[in-house]
């Protein structure tokens, strides 16, 4: 057994091991390239992706058979993530958002497709999407209007996906379609779509406000005939499996917003050690003082709700609810503790020369993806019985 950290938790060997990887890794090769990587606004740093999948950091949470590092339980995912977003949440989030692929091809793929589509990852090297958001629906994934038609062995799909990550690099997209519009969530479905397929096309770069690590860009669909091999699970069946998917992926924006926040608290608390008003350091005067409490202490519930949340989806409970609070608590904590820390370096956190306000950029995506902070709320109400 590994050490007891504050939390309570008592690491095994291997979980420690993965997490000083990671946290070296970020102290190493993400924190010094992150000024640059946001400057340059829509390219994302695959040099430093390219030294991640050299280490395992891309492939880990791919299962051991199919040739990835085989980290199965979500808490060990939970607490490297915590540290690759500790260095820089959009980096951090690039280097892992290959398992935002393969959950929904391990929920409903065939061990054939599993074999077919996550073996490749393993070496690292393709990046990959999923494609869920439109133009006309967002939260409201249930929505979608990319129609999928049945063709003899194959399937026609056609419509557009916008802020689709990763996009102008994937090799390969997980699109969700519709077979029936009418039926709303019972008509989605999931198919696996190679970026060379005549006609899929992807739009240029969306210029953003943060996290420009990873880019975002459009795709087209015109007549692009998927053969039906490639469907992932029954038709209809994608609602479901992209449902899932969400449940451990907002515990995972859980953990990396924790990291950021850490990291602004980090950043903050040795800037007010440092820096000298009236005499003596900031950090005496009683404002700072408390801000930065706050700060810690919603670094910690932060923490705390993650945990909770990965440990019973580990073991196999319901976590809709649980993987919503981690979520909604995390981003919005994020987005407190980022603000904090540019208010406690006062003039010099408005600069770009110090880090936290981009920081600060960075944390408004996390109220906004994969479920507003609305939405996360809207899925907590009805777990206490609203409608």
């Amino acid at each position: 057994m590994g050490r007891t950290v504050r939390d309570g938790l008592r690491l095994t060997a291997e979980q420690q091991q993965f997490v000083e990887l990671a946290r070296d890794f970020a102290a190493r090769e993400i924190r010094p390239r992150a000024r640059a990587v946001d400057e340059a606004d829509t390219e994302s740093p695959l040099d430093v992706w390219e030294k991640a999948a050299e280490l395992g950091l891309t492939s880990f949470m791919i299962p051991e058979k199919f040739g990835g590092g085989g980290v199965g339980d979500l808490l060990t995912q939970v607490l490297i993530q915590q540290e690759l977003c500790h260095g820089d949440i959009g980096i951090g989030n690039l280097i892992t958002s290959n398992g935002f692929f393969s959950a929904p091809i391990e929920h409903l793929g065939t061990p054939e497709q599993q074999e077919r589509f996550l073996g490749p990852l393993a070496t690292g090297s393709p990046l990959t999407a999923v494609a869920v958001t439109e133009p006309g629906s967002g939260s409201d994934a249930a929505s979608i209007r990319t129609s999928a038609r049945r063709a003899g062995d194959e399937y026609v799909l056609n419509g557009r996906k916008t802020w689709i990550s990763n996009a102008p690099y994937a090799e390969h997209f997980v699109i969700f379609a519709t077979t029936d519009p009418a039926k709303r969530a019972k008509g989605v479905t999931a198919f696996v779509v190679p970026r060379d397929s005549p006609g899929l096309a992807v739009g240029p770069p969306f210029p953003k406000m943060g996290q420009r690590a990873i880019v975002n860009a459009e795709v087209f669909l015109d007549d692009v005939r998927v053969p039906a091999e490639n469907r992932l699970g029954e038709e209809g069946q994608g609602f479901a499996g992209l449902m899932r998917t969400f449940d451990a992926s907002r515990i995972l924006i859980g953990a990396a917003t924790t990291g950021l926040a850490r990291a602004a608290l980090d950043f903050a608390n040795e800037y007010a050690r440092e820096r000298t008003q009236f005499g003596v350091p900031i950090i005496q005067h009683q404002a700072v003082a408390f801000r930065l409490a706050d700060m810690a202490t919603r670094v910690d519930t932060s923490h705390l709700l993650t945990v909770r949340a990965a440990t019973l989806y580990d073991g196999g409970h319901p976590v809709t609810q649980e993987s919503a609070m981690a979520k909604l608590v995390g981003s919005e904590n994020a987005m407190w503790c980022t603000h904090a820390a540019v208010q406690t370096l006062g003039g010099y956190g408005y600069s770009r020369e110090y880090p936290v306000e981009r920081w600060m950029r960075d944390a408004k995506l996390e109220e906004i993806e994969e479920g507003t902070s609305d939405i996360q709320r809207l899925v907590i109400s009805r777990g206490l019985g609203a409608r």
